[in-house]
């Protein structure tokens, strides 16, 4: 087996998809070390096995704005409230079965952009990055722009067609190389706080009962309160009566919870799906206390599709229906959001597993392949849009692949090809539940929280403002309202003591000044890097006469991107040499794959400066005495 694999390795290797993947052994002359088909190919399937879950939690999130269904609401008899709008669609069987049909929709259109995103990424771009709609965003999209049931102030086919613009103007942005820009001019700490915030945000939809475990519920005094109660025992408002905690479905999600972490915390790769397969599977028994098919006019519906297994659903009522209505100020706040978020989700995901692969040029601060990558993204956001769901962002999820050895596209274009064949599986994606995929929505807002410790807490014109952002995300269950808080707050702290600075000539200045982070954090190189677009370099470098390729996207990656692998006999060596003191300071180091991109050049931007200004400050906050001695030494 092992000299058949050796073969098709050398056999690829030498074909034209070799060269065009750049594989090891092929006739390229900047063929990437160490890279064979065979890896190639499993680093792909253990990308699509991290991410799969996005399927069936996204379709359920998006499929909440109620899509093109038609709710009767009549606000004059009714009552005009979002809540009484959402009781009343939810009591309507007609709409409920409407909705349920675009759910469907939505994880044929959820699994069909996974896989062009990530094929299209993988041959155009040649980066082992999987692409699908993003988490985070989607939520947005769904219960602050559109809101549940259509409950909002934008309908949802006036959303899509912000999201389609918006694709147009990532297009542009990425051909003139401003995307990277306008990441980098985001204060740092407040880049830090918007991904910790949206992960917060994450994790309080996860708690409730409509794309959760239902662990979260409505309480009129303090506004939620601890939910975990069967429907017989809610209110009209949805807040729990009695019988608290008693719920069975949600001690299923709990479980799976459980599952996910423990298998996270052994690295078992798929561990997020594997929880919400378990959950699932045992909510299709249909005489459970938590089955997902109970006997009644909506259980008998899901458990009829459910049982087709095997079929190709057509998409019915989300292909392009976008509505081009730009005349309502909602309309340009959910634009701008959209914008805003996406540029740091995907711009900064995409420079992380660039610089954990290897592919980071330490001259340009850029990564290899960075125009065609973001040209890609900016195109599958508007085709996205078209299928009826929200933005198409790079997944973090990638850093499996990565792990497993993926250097190429050839990993993507794998990962894309797992989500074709999940095309023909949407009956079995449409009977998950949300007690089952509220776990997994809680489990990645935590793994989002972790870079918490990136803030600059010692400063407090750079907390604040970082703190407003992250609290007000889920506190006001609005992404755009924690952008506006914290960049607010920002201008306004730092803004009266620069003029504070200024009239004193310099007097009066806050003693620690010196711990704030650079308000500007990028740098512009000699030729122009960090402003000017890679192709746009190249073609200067040539018609100056120099090497186009020294500089421009054609960095570390080209040759070395084997040298950031994680290897536990290189590391065990490395700490048997190294000092006492050295080998602590590595241990506390997060791994390679979750360090913010940010800017990538240390010394330019400070974040490393304040990384471990940081983290000496929190020691000497631990144990003051050994670290006044480990100082002094």
């Amino acid at each position: 087996m092992t000299g058949f694999v050796a073969r098709l390795n050398t056999t690829v290797a030498k074909s034209p998809v070799g060269r065009w993947f750049m594989l090891e052994g092929s006739s390229h002359p900047r063929a990437r070390v160490n890279t064979r088909f065979s890896t190639e190919i499993r680093a792909g399937f253990a990308t699509f096995v991290t991410m799969a879950y996005i399927i069936s939690v996204n379709s359920l999130i998006i499929s909440d704005t109620g899509g093109t269904c038609v709710c009767d609401f009549d606000p004059a008899a009714t009552g005009g409230s979002p809540s009484d709008r959402i009781a009343y669609c939810s009591a309507n069987t007609e709409y409920m079965a409407c909705v349920d049909v675009i759910r469907k929709d939505l994880i044929v259109a959820t699994a069909a952009m996974a896989c062009i995103a990530s094929t299209a990424i993988g041959l155009f771009s040649n980066l082992p990055l999987g692409m699908a709609p993003g988490m985070g965003i989607n939520a947005y999209f769904t219960y602050t722009v559109v809101g549940k049931f259509g409950s909002g102030k934008v309908s949802y086919e006036v959303a899509l067609a912000a999201v389609f613009i918006e694709g147009l103007i990532f297009l542009v942005l990425s051909i003139l190389g401003l995307r990277q820009w306008l990441a980098r001019c985001i204060p740092r700490n407040i880049k830090v706080a918007t991904g910790v915030g949206i992960g917060i945000y994450l994790t309080f939809i996860g708690m409730q009962s409509s794309a959760g475990i239902g662990l979260i519920r409505a309480d009129p005094a303090t506004l939620v309160g601890l939910g975990g109660c069967n429907s017989e025992y809610l209110d009209a408002s949805g807040a729990c009566l009695s019988h608290r905690m008693e719920s069975p479905r949600t001690w299923m999600g709990v479980l799976g919870l459980f599952i996910i972490s423990i298998l996270g915390m052994y690295r078992v790769k798929g561990s997020i799906l594997i929880g919400i397969l378990f959950v699932a599977i045992v909510s299709w028994f249909r005489n459970s206390g938590v089955t997902y098919f109970p006997h009644d006019a909506a259980g008998d519906s899901r458990f009829s599709y459910f049982k087709q297994v095997v079929t190709f659903h057509t998409i019915q009522k989300t292909w392009a229906v976008m509505k081009f209505e730009l005349n309502t100020g909602e309309f340009w706040l959910a634009l701008i959001t959209f914008l805003y978020v996406d540029i740091l989700d995907t711009t900064g995901t995409m420079f992380s597993m660039a610089q954990f692969a290897g592919f980071m040029d330490p001259k340009t601060g850029d990564f290899e392949g960075s125009t065609p990558a973001f040209i890609t993204d900016a195109l599958c956001v508007s085709l996205g849009a078209v299928f009826g769901t929200s933005d198409v962002t790079a997944f973090v999820e990638s850093g499996a692949g990565i792990t497993e050895g993926g250097r190429t596209g050839l990993t993507a274009v794998m990962t894309g090809f797992c989500f074709f064949v999940s095309l023909f599986f949407s009956p079995i994606f449409s009977a998950i539940p949300p007690w089952a995929t509220g776990p997994a929505l809680i489990f990645v807002g935590s793994l989002m929280t972790k870079s918490v410790t990136d803030i600059n807490f010692n400063y407090i014109g750079d907390s604040i403002p970082a703190f407003l952002t992250l609290v007000m995300m889920p506190l006001t269950y609005n992404i755009a309202y924690g952008l506006l808080g914290g960049l607010l707050a920002a201008i306004v702290i730092n803004g009266v003591v620069y003029i504070i600075e200024k009239i004193s000539r310099g007097k009066w200045v806050p003693p620690n000044k010196g711990e704030r982070d650079p308000i500007m954090s990028f740098r512009m190189g000699p030729q122009g890097e960090g402003v000017l677009p890679p192709w746009l370099v190249r073609l200067i470098r040539k018609i100056k006469g120099q090497d186009p390729l020294e500089h421009a996207e054609h960095g570390v990656g080209a040759g070395a991107s084997q040298e950031t692998l994680p290897n536990p006999e290189k590391a065990a060596s490395s700490a048997k040499a190294a000092e006492g003191g050295e080998i602590e300071k590595e241990k506390m180091m997060p791994d390679g794959f979750a360090e913010a991109p940010a800017d990538q050049a240390s010394t330019a931007s400070g974040i490393e400066h304040g990384r471990q200004r940081r983290k000496s400050h929190h020691r000497t906050s631990i144990s003051a005495g050994s670290d006044r001695h480990e100082e002094s030494s």
